[in-house]
């Protein structure tokens, strides 16, 4: 079996790759493997996912969208991609409260690796969850509900409780969102003014290549009360509003990002920066990502601006978005409002690694936690106060190890027993 992460950067190791249609299927699978773990859209840059044993992939089983009004709440099947979801949602007049930059991800995987959008009072996409349903390493189903002990420690799982089945999310009624594209933002600005550049929207983006003379662009994605919503500024700070995304350095010619110049859209089709109808980001990359404490995200902006020229030979691009705290053990924003410095690379993995090193040491000071999907190289062992609580609660749903895999064992020393 040759087969790849959808960047094509990490070949599975997996013995086979089960794609059961129905939850039943699945529990008679889990039921009968040895060692297995989940595997989502593929869209984690490492190892994460992989195991010697079987890969599960829910991806084939009905999405079974359930919408509750009195609970503003959603049950979709873990395997569905947040653009079925979401259109699902707006077409009966129901949103979530932000998307990632890609929509073709999973809800069960962006939740269990706490992937995110942007906004100062957003959380991440797993601090929509509600309800948990997993695969037992028996194939009997448990549930998880938001008032049960230790559920803060079962939502960002890394699949290490077993498959994911089924997953609640909290809703709210739609909203519109118009995005604008700002340019030559000074670095000045970005350090001096840093929580008046993040609260110019209620989604905001900083791009960089970092050794420029400016700081890049802004993306800003911001709600609307209806289509008149009043015009964005045309200027923010230093940086001058462009009228559409042709004019956009970042877009490079590529039409697969979602429509900018202010047109006032669905929530689900602006919040991402992608286009579901379109071949998402460059695939032929690695990606890296850094949450930094706010409090201290202008320094350690700033020490990876000081390191630029070694950065730079391996770089793309950089995204800085801002995350609300959180209370979800393993979550990267656990207890600390958030500043994620995402690094796109080459595919060039020893320039990366070599960078990686840079970073990772210049960022070191400020308390760094990586996100779990991509590719790093820092211990996690002191940045999460939880930790061995989630290694105690893997013990007691999984005392075989049956989820265990090479990353969950060499990252986090979870291992099969």
């Amino acid at each position: 079996m040759t087969e790849r992460n959808w960047a094509g950067t990490h070949t599975f190791a997996a013995a086979e790759i089960l794609v059961p249609t129905s939850v039943a299927e699945a529990q008679e699978l889990v039921a009968s493997r040895p060692r297995i773990r989940s595997l989502g859209t593929r869209h984690s840059f490492n190892d994460l996912a992989d195991t010697d044993g079987a890969l599960l992939a829910l991806t084939a089983i009905d999405p079974a969208i359930a919408i509750d009004e009195a609970s503003r709440t959603v049950t979709v099947g873990a395997g569905t991609r947040y653009a079925v979801v979401a259109r699902h949602l707006t077409d009966r007049g129901w949103a979530l409260h932000n998307m990632g930059s890609l929509p073709h991800i999973s809800v069960g995987g962006a939740t269990a690796t706490s992937t995110h959008g942007s906004g100062d009072r957003n959380g991440s996409l797993a601090t929509a969850v509600r309800t948990l349903e997993f695969i037992g390493p028996d194939g009997g189903l448990r549930r998880v509900a938001a008032d049960d002990a230790e559920f803060a420690g079962q939502v960002v799982n890394l699949g290490a409780l077993g498959p994911v089945t089924r997953v609640t999310l909290a809703i709210e009624p739609t909203y519109r969102v118009r995005q604008d594209t700002y340019v030559g933002l000074s670095w000045d600005d970005l350090f001096e003014r840093f929580d008046e550049v993040t609260a110019s929207g209620y989604s905001v983006s900083v791009f960089t290549r970092w050794n420029t003379p400016d700081v890049g662009e802004l993306w800003l994605k911001e709600r609307l009360a209806d289509d008149s919503a009043a015009d964005m500024p045309g200027q923010i700070l230093s940086a001058r509003r462009v009228s559409d995304k042709a004019d956009s350095p970042a877009a490079d010619g590529v039409d697969n990002t979602t429509e900018q110049g202010g047109v006032p859209g669905d929530w689900c089709d602006r919040l991402p920066h992608f286009r579901i109808d379109a071949t998402p980001s460059n695939g032929d990359e690695i990606q890296t990502e850094y949450w930094v404490d706010r409090a201290s995200a202008v320094a350690a902006i700033a020490a990876v601006r000081s390191i630029a020229d070694r950065v730079e030979p391996a770089l793309l691009v950089t995204e800085l978005r801002t995350v609300a705290a959180d209370g979800l053990w393993l979550s990267p924003g656990f207890g600390r409002d958030s500043v994620c410095i995402h690094f796109t690379w080459k595919n060039r993995p020893d320039a990366v690694a070599t960078a990686i090193g840079h970073v990772e040491r210049a960022l070191a000071p400020y308390d760094p936690r990586p996100h779990w999907g991509k590719v790093f190289s820092m211990p996690v062992d002191a940045s999460l106060p939880h930790l061995d609580d989630f290694r105690e609660l893997v013990a007691r749903v999984d005392p075989e190890g049956k989820f265990s895999g090479p990353y969950l064992e060499r990252v986090l020393g979870i291992a099969a027993r």
